[in-house]
């Protein structure tokens, strides 16, 4: 099954290293700008074939808007795909909308702790994740995914799509920087992901 997976364009939020989470955060110009070329590569890349993939987002504003503008510079309608709650971005509870260096000063306990273990880590607030967490609903998602889809999302969602199909321990999962200009191409009956 083949599956391309695209996060979201930049925000505000990730120019300053603001945990971001859930929170609704709007694209900025570089994100959008982001979006519309991730479009130009996938067009490029599938050619006729873009018609036959079935086109999934998260529901927060940033990602449907990066879906639009990767199908309009597709040539598709903008429109013409579904969102799935389950590909929201890891929750940070209390955490959303500060930066690392923040937290370092105000909650230093906590940061040191996250460090031990990041995949089992959960910040404190209601409905806060761990990227464990998160990991029960993606793999959810892709038991369900029946044809080859592009999808956008969040980097918390890809870097748990790394470690489930990817092969990448938990601990390097955490850790890796997922880009906004890139795609990651995956191939799911042998497990390969490939930036393209």
């Amino acid at each position: 099954m083949l599956i391309y997976m695209i996060r979201h364009g930049q925000t505000d939020w990730n120019a300053e290293g603001r945990f971001q989470g859930q929170h609704d955060i709007p694209l900025n110009a570089t994100g959008r700008g982001q979006a519309s070329l991730n479009g130009e590569t996938l067009a490029h890349v599938l050619g006729n074939e873009a018609t036959s993939f079935d086109y999934v987002a998260s529901p927060l504003s940033r990602t449907r808007e990066t879906m639009e503008r990767l199908r309009d510079a597709m040539g598709l309608e903008p429109q013409d795909y579904r969102t799935d709650d389950r590909l929201k971005e890891i929750c940070f509870g209390d955490w959303e909308g500060q930066t690392y260096h923040e937290l370092a000063k105000a909650d230093p306990e906590r940061i040191a702790a996250r460090a031990l273990d990041k995949w089992s880590f959960i910040p404190p607030g209601d409905h806060a994740e761990s990227y464990e967490i998160l990991s029960w609903r993606i793999g959810a998602w892709m038991n369900e995914i029946a044809r080859p889809t592009i999808c956008v999302a969040h980097g918390g969602v890809i870097r748990t799509i790394l470690k489930l199909v990817g092969g990448h321990s938990a601990d390097d999962a955490c850790e890796i920087n997922i880009p906004q200009d890139r795609i990651l191409r995956i191939r799911r009956d042998g497990g390969q992901a490939l930036w393209m």
